[in-house]
C-alpha cells in the first residue's frame, strides 16, 4: 500500500530546488519562431516572468510547485523568499510582456498544449490561496490566463485527433490539467469543451495496447488518459472505463504499467524523462486509486504500484540539471 507523502523537509528541500532554478537564464532551451532580427533577444526580454528554468514550460511549472508549497507550508523557512519572488515577477507589467510575446506572428502555436495546461494550473493554484497578496498575483496573471483559455477553446473543436506520446504533446494531460484549472474558477463554458473532447477522444476507448515506455517518455499515454477520463467520469461511470480500458489491470496486467522505467544516464536530458515517467504514473495510480471503492481489487493493486515508480524516481529529483529543473515538480503532483 502507498505509505510515502509530503512533509515540510520534502517541501522545503522541493521549494529550494526551484527558487534556484525558476530566475536561472542559463542554458536556456526557446522555443522561439524569429520573425526577424530584431527576434534575438535574450531570454529576460523575450519573456520578462518565465525565462528560467532552461524552458518556458518548466518555469510556469516551477512558479505552481512554489506557489502550491506556499499554500500548503505556509511556515517552511523558503516562505518570504517565495513572496518576494512573486511580488517581483507577477506584475502587470511583467504579464502584460509575455502577452505581448503571444501576440506576435507564428506564435499560435507557442507551448501548445504542455506549457498552456501548465499556465492554467498556476492560475488554479493562485486562485486557491486565501491571502490579499495571493490574489494580487492571480490578477496580474490574469491577461495571460485569459489568453491561454481563448486558445484552448479556439484550438479543441477544430483538433481532430488526440496526440498519445508520453511527451509535452500528450493531449489527454492537457485536458486533466486544463479541467482542473476549470473547476476550481468554475468555468462551465470551458469544461463543456475539455469534457466533449475527452469524450470525443477517449470514451470509446477499449483494450488499451500499452507500448510503453518509449526512450524520452516522462508522461504514461495510457495512464494519463485514465486520469483524464477519471476527471471527466463520475466514480461509476470511470469505473466501468475502467475495465474496458485495461481490463486486466486486477491481474496486474499489462505488466509494463508495474515496472518503472529504468533511468541509465541521468545527465542526459531525454533519458532522465524517464525519471518523470515514474514519478507522473505515481500521481495517476494514485489518483485513479482515489476513486476505486475499498474492496475494488484493484485498488490495492494500483496503490502499490505507485510506491513502486515513487520509491525508483523520488530520490533523484536533484542531482543534475537536466533533471533537476523540473522533476520536483512531477514529484509534487503525485505527492499531495
Amino acid at each position: 500500500m502507498s505509505t510515502t507523502s509530503l512533509d515540510s523537509h520534502t517541501a522545503s528541500k522541493f521549494a529550494k530546488l526551484a527558487l534556484a532554478h525558476v530566475v536561472r537564464p542559463y542554458p536556456n532551451k526557446l522555443d522561439h519562431v524569429l520573425n526577424g532580427p530584431l527576434d534575438l533577444k535574450e531570454p529576460w526580454d523575450l519573456h520578462p516572468v518565465f525565462f528560467g528554468s532552461f524552458d518556458w514550460h518548466s518555469c510556469v511549472h516551477g512558479y505552481w510547485l512554489l506557489a502550491t508549497l506556499l499554500r500548503l507550508f505556509p511556515d517552511i523557512g523558503e516562505a518570504r523568499e517565495i513572496e518576494k519572488l512573486f511580488d517581483t515577477q507577477l506584475t502587470s507589467s511583467k504579464i502584460e510582456g509575455e502577452v505581448d510575446y503571444l501576440d506576435q506572428p507564428m506564435r499560435a502555436t507557442f507551448e501548445r498544449p504542455y506549457g498552456w495546461a501548465w499556465l492554467l494550473m498556476l492560475a488554479a493554484e493562485l486562485e486557491r490561496h486565501l491571502t490579499e497578496r495571493a490574489n494580487k498575483w492571480g490578477q496580474a496573471l490574469t491577461p495571460l490566463t485569459t489568453a491561454f483559455v481563448d486558445r484552448f477553446v479556439d484550438f479543441l473543436p477544430k483538433a481532430t485527433y488526440p496526440t498519445r506520446v508520453g511527451t509535452h504533446f500528450n493531449s489527454s494531460f492537457a485536458i486533466a490539467l486544463a479541467l482542473e484549472y476549470a473547476e476550481v474558477v468554475h468555468s462551465e463554458s470551458l469544461r463543456k469543451v475539455l469534457v466533449r473532447k475527452a469524450l470525443d477522444w477517449y470514451g470509446g476507448d477499449v483494450n488499451c495496447q500499452v507500448w510503453e515506455p518509449g526512450g524520452d517518455d516522462f508522461l504514461s499515454p495510457a495512464l494519463m488518459e485514465a486520469e483524464c477520463m477519471r476527471r471527466v467520469l463520475d466514480a461509476t461511470e470511470f469505473s466501468h472505463w475502467l475495465d474496458r480500458f485495461l481490463p486486466r489491470l486486477a491481474e496486474g496486467q499489462p505488466a509494463t504499467l508495474f515496472k518503472p522505467a529504468v533511468v541509465s544516464d541521468r545527465r542526459d536530458g531525454k533519458i532522465a524523462h524517464l525519471d518523470g515517467l515514474n514519478l507522473s504514473r505515481a500521481w495517476c495510480w494514485r489518483s485513479i486509486a482515489s476513486t476505486l471503492s475499498a474492496n475494488d481489487p484493484r485498488r490495492s493493486i494500483v496503490l502499490d504500484a505507485a510506491e513502486t515508480h515513487l520509491a525508483a524516481s523520488l530520490p533523484h529529483v536533484a542531482g543534475d540539471y537536466m533533471g533537476e529543473h523540473w522533476l520536483a515538480t512531477f514529484a509534487l503532483l503525485a505527492l499531495i
